[in-house]
C-alpha cells in the first residue's frame, strides 16, 4: 500500500465519523458515500476479470459487502422528527463498517508484507487468474457495502415516514 492508498482508506473510514455524529437524511447523506466509494472504484478498478474463478471471487466478496451493508444499515438508529428522518450509526454499525475497511486494508497490507506467496498459491490452486481479480473483488465488496447500507437505511426511513403518515390518516 502506498500513501494514496492510506489516504483513500482514511477518507472512507472518516465516513464512519460522519455517520456516528448523525444527521438528517438528505441528498448529501445519500450522494456523498456513493461519490466517495465510486471515486475509489474509479481509482482502483481497471478491469473486471472473469477468467477462471475470478468472477466467483468477485461475487463472493461482493456478497460479503452486501451482508456487511445490510448489517450496517440495520444497526443504524433512525428517528422521525418534524423536519425529516435522522440517522445515527451506533457502535455496531460503525464496527461493521470499520470491519469491512480493516479486512480490505489488512489483505492489502499482508499482500505487501509477506503473504504474497500464500495469496499467489491460493490464487493458483483456486484458478484466480490475476491480482486485478483481487482488486476488482475488494472494490466490488466496498461498493456493495456502501450501496446496500444506503438502500437499507433509505428503505427503513421510508417505512418510518409512511407508517407515521398511515397513523395520521387513521386518526
Amino acid at each position: 500500500m502506498n500513501f494514496i492508498d492510506y489516504c483513500v482508506n482514511g477518507i472512507l473510514v472518516l465516513l464512519v465519523v460522519r455517520q456516528v455524529r448523525g444527521g438528517r437524511l438528505d441528498l448529501i447523506n445519500l450522494v456523498l458515500p456513493v461519490v466517495l466509494v465510486g471515486a475509489t472504484a474509479a481509482y482502483y478498478l481497471r478491469s473486471v476479470p472473469t477468467a477462471g474463478n475470478d468472477l466467483v471471487l468477485e461475487l463472493v466478496l461482493g456478497g460479503a459487502g452486501v451482508a456487511l451493508g445490510v448489517l450496517c444499515g440495520l444497526a443504524t438508529h433512525l428517528r422521525r422528527k418534524a423536519d425529516g428522518v435522522y440517522a445515527k450509526a451506533g457502535f455496531a454499525a460503525a464496527a461493521v463498517w470499520v470491519f469491512g475497511m480493516a479486512f480490505r486494508m489488512g489483505f492489502a497490507f499482508a499482500a505487501d508484507h509477506g503473504a504474497g506467496d500464500a495469496i499467489a498459491d491460493f490464487s493458483r490452486s483456486h484458478r484466480i487468474t490475476s491480482a486485478q481479480a483481487w482488486v476488482a473483488a475488494f472494490v466490488m465488496m466496498a461498493l456493495a457495502q456502501a450501496a446496500t447500507r444506503l438502500v437499507v437505511i433509505r428503505y427503513r426511513a421510508y417505512r418510518l415516514t409512511s407508517s407515521a403518515a398511515r397513523g395520521l390518516a387513521a386518526a
